[in-house]
């Protein structure tokens, strides 16, 4: 994932609204979401060169989110998949807290990562690029690209505000709204680009909310509601490798009650 927003217990109908595109090198192959055969339980695309994922949820409700830490000149080809972390959460029954103290002590041996964990009581975010980068997310609305959590890069303080936007004027979150707001392409200013190490001219193409060039773009977009009723709807939208203009080429949603985590 390069954008996740997050809208936690501020809304009366929906206690979380996740907002999610991730993107990649368009070679790189890629499951999209689903049931995994091995682990029933388990709802989550698939990444087929490593085997784990970039984000996913669980019957009992357990999900898992992760963005990469831009920073070229720190990235070691040798380090363990990011993906893993994503998966072992999900497929254990760890609480968020105790999961992220548990891998802090390994962190360091991965490239630069941010991790949304959390089930059905809280939420929490962790990066290893930073000492105290670990605490629960508190009610309102946060946004993560591939900086710190609210850093505000232009593509997440214009998300956050969009997303602010939508819920304060629906009562009924529409997944049509919520793909629209991860559609947008609107290039940063220069003066507002971070500065991350990469060519300039790759901080305007990756300053959008969605991205697209010839190799490497918005490869999926996914939103993640879970209601007032402990009801989960994830709803995954993939695009056209390498089109000017965003184009669908599936849409896969699941809706399921959450089960007890005793089940």
């Amino acid at each position: 994932m390069c954008l996740i927003l997050i809208a936690y217990q501020c809304h009366p109908r929906y206690p979380l609204v996740l907002l999610a595109n991730r993107d990649e090198f368009h070679q790189r192959p890629t499951a999209p979401l689903d049931w995994w055969p091995e682990h029933p339980r388990l709802l989550a695309g698939r990444d087929l060169a490593q085997g784990g994922t970039w984000m996913g949820v669980t019957r009992t409700g357990r999900l898992a989110a992760i963005t990469n830490y831009r920073d070229p000149a720190a990235v070691r080809p040798e380090a363990p998949s990011r993906g893993a972390l994503v998966t072992d959460y999900l497929l254990g029954t760890m609480s968020p807290a105790d999961y992220l103290h548990r891998i802090r002590s390994r962190a360091n041996g991965y490239n630069g990562f941010n991790l949304i964990v959390g089930d059905t009581e809280t939420l929490w975010w962790y990066s290893n690029r930073a000492p105290d980068a670990m605490r629960p997310l508190q009610p309102g609305v946060s946004g993560l690209s591939n900086h710190l959590l609210d850093t505000p890069w232009p593509k997440v303080a214009q998300g956050k505000a969009a997303l602010v936007d939508l819920l304060n004027r629906c009562t009924e979150v529409s997944e049509e709204a919520c793909f629209e707001l991860l559609q947008r392409r609107e290039i940063a200013p220069d003066a507002q680009l971070p500065r991350t190490g990469v060519d300039p001219s790759w901080e305007r193409l990756l300053s959008p909310i969605f991205i697209a060039t010839e190799t490497y773009g918005t490869r999926s977009s996914t939103v993640l509601l879970i209601d007032a009723h402990h009801r989960i709807t994830c709803t995954e939208r993939t695009w056209q490798l390498g089109q000017s203009v965003p184009a669908a080429a599936e849409t896969r949603q699941y809706a399921f009650q959450i089960e007890p985590a005793s089940r």
